[in-house]
């Protein structure tokens, strides 16, 4: 990561080579093998993308600019499919493979198709920056941090039924008002749509064992659930979670894996 003399913008590595080719590629390899049901043109969709990033400077690409490519790119998902997660990226595609039912924003058609990728326009020439990109922190509106604010968005407001969330026990704030889940999409979250939030809080095998769900930012994000209406509950060391941690880290003597019995902690809604 390149850091400029004071003043500049800090940089990281410019647009992910070959960005349109592997764009509507994804789009197709989705619209074909995927999802067939939807007929959306990936072309058009790959227009408005680049309207979106080129036609403003490249730290003012705000939400609203990739309205035209969210609104020909519409999906639907099915209610008790849900899944977030905030520090467990890994596990999460473990756990959502195992449980093949799980939809996380990755399997969505905007996930699938810009996952991984980095874009961003030039600023005093026409097409995309392929040499340096500013970093997330650096910019105003990043154009990558903008059109994943949307997608995180647009997914948890059509969350409903009952939800899933992983949260990383083994680290200070596990729930982070900061990240994309605790700053977009759980104030997304729709109440009346959501019939449970159920979070899930695992820890690294070998710890530590910062938070859980009576302690920590988690009980931070139990109050706000109640507080806005939602039931929920909340499991430490769920068992299916630590089996899958086993299989990962292949320490298979460790006790969580010789003993996957092991009693878990559960909490929830408080009933009056």
């Amino acid at each position: 990561m390149l850091q400029l003399s004071h003043g500049q913008v800090q940089t990281q590595p410019g647009t992910t080579p070959n960005i349109r080719h592997i764009v509507v590629g994804r789009c197709f390899t989705y619209t074909t093998l995927i999802n067939s049901s939807l007929s959306h043109d990936c072309e058009e969709i790959w227009r408005h993308f680049e309207e979106a990033v080129l036609h403003q400077p490249t730290c003012s690409v705000k939400v609203q600019h990739y309205d035209k490519m969210f609104d020909t790119m519409r999906e639907f998902w099915p209610c008790d499919r849900f899944l977030f997660w905030s520090k467990t990226r890994t596990l999460m595609h473990s756990y959502a493979a195992v449980f093949r039912h799980f939809w996380t924003l990755e399997n969505t058609l905007v996930g699938f198709m810009f996952n991984e990728l980095v874009w961003c326009g030039q600023e005093e020439e026409s097409g995309f920056d392929f040499n340096s990109c500013p970093e997330w922190s650096a910019c105003g509106d990043h154009p990558v941090f903008s059109l994943w604010r949307y997608a995180s968005q647009k997914f948890a407001e059509m969350a409903c039924g009952n939800i899933t969330v992983l949260l990383n026990g083994s680290i200070a704030d596990a729930f982070n008002r900061k990240s994309m889940f605790g700053s977009v999409e759980l104030d997304s979250l729709n109440p009346q749509r959501v019939d449970h939030v159920n979070i899930k809080v695992v820890t690294n095998l070998e710890g530590p064992y910062i938070e859980s769900c009576s302690r920590g930012s988690i009980t931070d994000l139990i109050q706000i659930l109640q507080s806005r209406g939602f039931r929920w509950t909340c499991t430490d060391s769920d068992q299916t979670l630590m089996a899958l941690l086993c299989l990962q880290n292949q320490q298979f003597s460790h006790q969580a894996c010789t003993n996957p019995l092991q009693p878990t902690t559960s909490l929830q809604t408080p009933i009056y």
